[in-house]
C-alpha cells in the first residue's frame, strides 16, 4: 500500500511476500512449570526496556456472541434466499459452518451483545464463559507482567483492553477513535516521549481497528480523515455518544499537528487478524502479522490459505489448515448495525474504507486465500491446535489459539526477535 494510505483497502495480493514472510512451529510452553521459561521470559523483558518499551496493550474482543463469520451481513446480501450459491458446490455447507444458529458458537449469557463495555465484569466473565481462547485473559496479563518485568528498574506497563466487538465499519472506526483517545491517555499518564514505544498486540478484528488507527495517524492531514471524524462526530450527536465526540475533539488537533503520541513509536502486532484495510506505516514504528497456518496446497504457494469447496466444510470443523476465521471474516461479510442511523452512518463509512460488497465480491475475497497483508513483516505459525477434534471450543476453528497462555513463551519471543533484536 502507499504511503498517506487514504484508507485504501489492502490489494489481496497473491505473489510470494518474499522476505517479508517468515514460517514458524509454535513451541508450546506452561510458564509456571518451566524454570527455563521463566528465565527466558525475563530476557525478553530486559531487551523489550532495553529497546524503549515502555507499555503493552493485549487489545481483543470476544468470539462468542458476536457473529465473529460476519454472515448477518452476507445474509442481508441475499446469500441462499437469493439463489447466490447456487452451482457453487460446498457453500451452503460453508455457510451453514459460519452463521450463528449453526456454527457450533455460544451466545454469551444474559444475551449480552454488542457494543461490549471495556470493564472488569464483562471481561471477568469472557474469562469464565471462554478462558484463554481468543482471549487475553487477566491471569494473562498478570503472568506477562510477573515475567517481563523480573529484576527490571522500570517496569514495563500490561494492559489489557477489549474492544466494543462491533463487527461492522462504524462500529471499528469508532473503537479506532476510542484506542486513539486510550494511546493518549497513557503516552501522558506513563509520560512517554521520544525514544519510547507502545507495543499494542491485537487479535483477530482488533487488528482491524488497529488498520485504522495507522490511516488516522498519517504524518500528512488528508480529506478522507476529516470526512471520517466528521460522519462519526454527527453520529456521535445523533445517538448520545458523548464519549466519542469529545474524544474527537481531544484527539483532531493532535492528529494533525502529529503530536498525539509526543514523540513516542507505536508498534503492532496483529493475531489472526482478516485482509481488508490497508495500512499506513507512514505513522507507525514496526508491523507484524501473526496468522496461525499450516500448508495444504499443491500448487507450491505455501504463503496462500486453502479456500476450495466443497473441501474447506470438511477441514474447518478440526480447523485443519489453520485459523478459518481469519481467512472467511473478508470484505462483504460483518454483522449489521442495529439501527436505522446506525446503518446509515455505516454505509457512509463503508464508501471510504471498503469498495468491495455484494455476495459473490465476498466469495472472490475468501477465494483469493491472502494470510499477509501488503504491508509490514508476516509470519504463518504453526500452533498445533489441529488436534482432530471437532468440539469448536477446542480451537473455535484456529482462531483461539494465539492468546493461550501456553503461547505466551513464543510470541514474545518471535515479536522480540522481528522488532527488537539487533540484526
Amino acid at each position: 500500500m502507499p504511503i498517506e494510505n487514504s484508507f485504501q483497502h489492502d490489494e489481496m495480493s497473491r505473489k510470494n511476500p518474499g522476505e517479508r514472510l517468515a514460517v514458524r512451529e509454535a513451541a508450546l510452553t506452561t510458564l509456571s512449570e518451566s524454570p527455563s521459561g521463566q528465565d527466558t521470559m525475563a530476557a525478553l523483558g530486559k531487551c523489550l526496556a532495553q529497546t524503549g518499551v515502555r507499555v503493552i496493550v493485549l487489545l481483543h474482543g470476544s468470539i462468542m456472541g458476536t457473529d465473529i463469520f460476519g454472515v448477518q451481513r452476507l445474509d442481508e446480501l441475499g446469500g441462499l434466499k437469493r439463489g447466490y450459491s447456487r452451482g457453487v458446490a460446498g457453500l451452503d455447507a460453508l455457510l451453514a459452518l459460519m452463521r450463528e444458529s449453526s456454527n457450533g458458537i455460544s451466545p454469551l449469557p444474559g444475551g449480552l451483545t454488542p457494543p461490549l463495555p471495556n470493564d472488569d465484569a464483562t471481561k471477568r466473565l469472557l474469562d469464565e464463559q471462554i478462558g484463554d481462547a481468543g482471549n487475553f485473559t487477566n491471569a494473562y496479563v498478570e503472568l506477562m507482567k510477573q515475567s517481563l518485568n523480573r529484576g527490571l528498574d522500570r517496569p514495563i506497563h500490561c494492559i489489557r483492553e477489549l474492544w466494543s466487538c462491533e463487527h461492522h465499519h462504524l462500529g471499528r472506526a469508532m473503537a479506532a477513535v476510542s484506542m486513539l483517545g486510550r494511546l493518549r491517555d497513557w503516552v501522558e499518564a506513563h509520560k512517554l516521549g521520544q525514544g519510547d514505544r507502545i507495543l499494542v498486540q491485537a487479535h483477530g478484528q482488533a487488528g482491524l481497528v488497529l488498520a485504522l488507527v495507522s490511516n488516522l495517524l498519517c504524518v500528512t492531514a488528508n480529506s478522507s480523515r476529516k470526512r471520517l471524524l466528521d460522519l462519526l462526530s454527527i453520529f456521535a450527536s445523533q445517538v448520545n455518544r458523548p464519549d466519542i465526540a469529545s474524544t474527537i475533539q481531544r484527539v483532531a488537533p493532535l492528529l494533525s499537528n502529529g503530536t498525539i503520541l509526543n514523540g513516542a513509536m507505536l508498534d503492532v502486532v496483529t493475531f489472526g487478524m482478516p485482509v481488508r484495510y490497508g495500512w499506513d506505516t507512514s505513522g507507525l514504528g514496526k508491523l507484524l502479522h501473526i496468522v496461525n497456518h499450516r500448508n495444504l496446497r499443491t500448487d507450491g504457494k505455501t504463503w496462500l490459505s486453502k479456500m476450495e469447496l466443497p473441501q474447506i466444510t470438511m477441514e474447518m470443523p478440526i480447523a485443519w489448515g489453520g485459523d478459518y476465521i481469519q481467512e472467511l471474516a473478508v470484505a462483504g461479510s460483518d454483522a449489521v448495525p442495529t439501527t436505522e442511523a446506525a446503518k446509515a452512518t455505516n454505509k457512509a463509512v463503508w464508501e471510504i474504507v471498503e469498495p468491495f460488497d455484494g455476495f459473490e465480491r465476498w466469495l472472490e475475497c475468501a477465494r483469493r486465500a491472502v494470510r499477509i497483508p501488503s504491508e509490514g513483516l508476516g509470519m504463518l505459525a504453526d500452533y498445533k491446535d489441529s488436534t482432530g477434534s471437532t468440539n469448536v471450543r477446542d480451537h473455535y476453528y484456529g482462531h483461539a489459539a494465539y492468546t493461550r497462555l501456553n503461547t505466551m513463551l513464543f510470541n514474545t519471543t518471535e515479536i522480540t526477535k522481528a522488532f527488537y533484536s539487533a540484526k
